[in-house]
């Protein structure tokens, strides 16, 4: 049986590989960072930022408020401080939905 080594998960990612996951400016990383409180990313002695598997979800929660739903930065923090429980559920469920459907075109392209 071949050896495979299983995928290694990152504990922590740098400011520039959260960019080039969400294709923004780091600006913008720093900028949220700023103004959101959920994202808290850890610093080394050098002062680099290293953001967490949840730093990144709560990235994705603003991102999606902020860039799909075209709230405003006061409408999403507003959002995330009512209900952060029913906006990540709804989150959750589209990205599902996301996924379903590029299954699906994936199937449809392959027949």
């Amino acid at each position: 049986m071949p050896y495979k080594e299983k995928k290694v998960e990152k504990l922590f990612y740098s400011i520039g590989e959260v960019a080039e996951m969400f294709d923004v400016n780091t600006s913008l990383i720093r900028f949220w960072e700023k103004n959101f409180e959920i994202i808290k990313p850890k610093k080394n002695k050098k002062g680099n930022r290293l953001f967490t598997i949840a730093d990144i979800r709560n990235f994705k929660l603003i991102f999606h408020l902020v860039k799909e739903q075209r709230l405003t930065l006061e409408g999403a923090k507003k959002k995330l401080a009512e209900s952060k429980n029913s906006t990540e559920t709804s989150f959750e469920a589209v990205e599902s939905l996301k996924r379903i459907r590029q299954m699906l075109v994936e199937v449809s392209e392959s027949l």
